[in-house]
């Protein structure tokens, strides 16, 4: 029987099957991030505070991230295929209630509907593709999963610009109701069940696992999101939140461990591929979305961009991506996989060095360039990355291990962005009290610009006045520069961290060295 469901084949083309779920993938995706930019626009719309306003971003994070492992669960109980549409539907009706919510409360009770919707359609999407395309051929697979998971997060805050600027932002939402609908017809004509989900019985309930893990994940999520905003552990908020998550956390894995029937089978990590490949997506998770939060808001804040010209200069990175993985698509059944990862953080590692070259003289090729030649590393670590991962694991683990191995690229991103924001804060703290030490009477080159400053603001408003205008000049310049500086130290780690990553990949085994033991397992 095991040998049967290696051998199962779809009834239709694996590449139809693969633009149907790549379809409602790619649309669930881009908006974990096309809201980004329009949050200023939602708030004022619906008199709600910008602090207020980033709840529409975390409700459907933390929503989305409950789902995400378990949706391997909810297939088996349901039937993949149903389970499948029934998210899609759920996520376009959703989106639809986003887009008429007539007050802040609406709107995030329908991200929370909308993210647990998408939670489900990354790892369903994952697995089906890995079962629908023979193994010589799952590189490609995950060449096109790859476009839909790395692409659609860079180019969303571009998109939802564009859609704000031009219409309202209820459009970043109302553009996904055609998506969905033929994203439905398409998965109900050609997606199936395999016979061994078919044939598979979930069996009963987990219902302390699931709770301990939507209980883990969801303060996780709130405390990396409103970490920095509340200074991290001095508020009796993060720190309650933080420690409810670590005890639910650590429960949640005694649990599922000792479970007979878990909702998440954490065992999967077992597999050292598997376990090295989701160390590295998780780093990977950082980077990806470290960078996309850092550069429109160095462009925007200190080069003066507004966000649709800001989002365009980020999304260069797409067109190094869909190049990338292209290539790795037809270059992965002929090159090691693990050489692939190591060319890819290498390159990744000097793409954001280069960022560390900023200044505010910059043109907007320096930011450009090194997007495109990040976005080409992206590919070469994310095809052969995946195709490692899930490659020594048998059909039936694949869906639940697509879920965790989803969840920590999820994760990994909610990381990299709270790490890279308080890494940027208190860079600039470090920074200003050192440049501000050389500002001081008995500074010869300080005491100079202020009389040249303060010359020429007195010919407009007196001596007093124009003494008053040079020192505010100086203070602006000085918190520029310090904000320059730490964005360079941020660049920088990011760039190491990558780096470490290049020896790690040595610990993968050959993939099809696994092949013949996986096919009888």
């Amino acid at each position: 029987m095991p040998n049967a469901t290696e051998q199962w084949t779809p009834s239709f083309n694996p590449w139809l099957i693969a633009a149907s779920v790549m379809l409602a993938t790619f649309m669930e995706v881009l908006d974990t991030s096309v809201a980004n930019v329009a949050l200023p626009h939602i708030a004022g719309n619906l008199s709600a505070t910008p602090e207020e306003a980033t709840w529409v971003l975390t409700s459907y994070l933390v929503s989305n991230a409950i789902v995400l492992p378990a949706a391997n669960w909810f297939g088996r109980y349901f039937g993949r295929k149903r389970f499948l549409i029934v998210c899609i539907v759920l996520f376009t009706l959703s989106s639809a209630l986003c887009g008429a919510a007539a007050s802040l409360g609406l709107l995030i009770v329908a991200r929370i509907a909308q993210g647990a919707g998408g939670g489900a359609l990354q790892p369903i999407a994952q697995a089906v593709l890995m079962e629908s395309f023979p193994r010589e051929k799952r590189g490609s697979a995950m060449a096109v999963f790859g476009l839909g998971v790395v692409v659609a997060p860079i180019i969303g805050p571009t998109l939802g610009g564009w859609i704000t600027d031009n219409y309202s932002w209820r459009w970043i939402f109302y553009i996904n109701i055609p998506i969905g609908i033929l994203a439905i017809f398409m998965a109900n004509t050609f997606v199936e069940d395999p016979p061994y989900i078919r044939d598979q019985r979930p069996g009963r309930i987990d219902y302390l696992g699931f709770g301990l893990m939507a209980l883990a994940l969801g303060t996780m999520q709130l405390v990396l999101d409103k970490g920095q905003e509340d200074e991290w552990f001095a508020s009796s908020f993060i720190t309650g939140f933080a420690i409810l998550s670590g005890a639910a956390l650590i429960a949640f894995i005694i649990w599922e461990l000792r479970s007979r029937e878990p909702i998440v089978d954490l065992r999967v990590l077992v597999n050292r591929n598997f376990a090295v490949g989701t160390s590295l997506m998780i780093v990977m998770g950082v980077v990806l979305y470290g960078t996309i939060a850092l550069l429109p808001l160095f462009l925007q804040t200190l080069m003066g961009y507004p966000a649709v010209a800001s989002g365009m200069a980020v999304s260069p990175r797409g067109f190094g991506a869909v190049t990338s993985m292209l290539i790795v698509g037809r270059l992965i059944n002929r090159v090691r996989g693990r050489y692939l990862v190591m060319f890819g953080f290498s390159v990744l590692a000097y793409s954001i060095y280069l960022f560390s070259k900023i200044n505010l003289e910059i043109s907007i090729s320096s930011i450009v360039w090194p997007n495109i030649i990040s976005g080409f590393a992206m590919g070469f670590i994310f095809v052969p990355l995946t195709t490692m991962a899930l490659g020594t694991l048998s059909n039936e683990q694949m869906g639940n291990a697509s879920g965790v191995f989803n969840l920590m690229r999820n994760t990994g991103g909610s990381v990299g962005i709270a790490a890279v924001t308080t890494l940027l804060a208190r860079g600039m703290q470090i920074h200003q009290a050192a440049l501000v030490s050389h500002l001081t009477p008995y500074d010869p080159a300080f005491q100079e610009r202020i009389r040249q400053l303060a010359g020429g603001f007195a010919a407009r408003g007196g001596s007093a006045v124009g003494t008053q205008q040079a020192y505010a000049g100086i203070y602006g310049t000085l918190v520029r520069q310090a904000a320059v500086l730490s964005y360079i130290d941020v660049f920088r780690v990011l760039s190491f961290l990558c780096l470490l990553c290049i020896p790690a990949t040595l610990l993968f085994e050959r993939v099809k060295k696994k092949t013949g033991a996986v096919a009888m397992h």
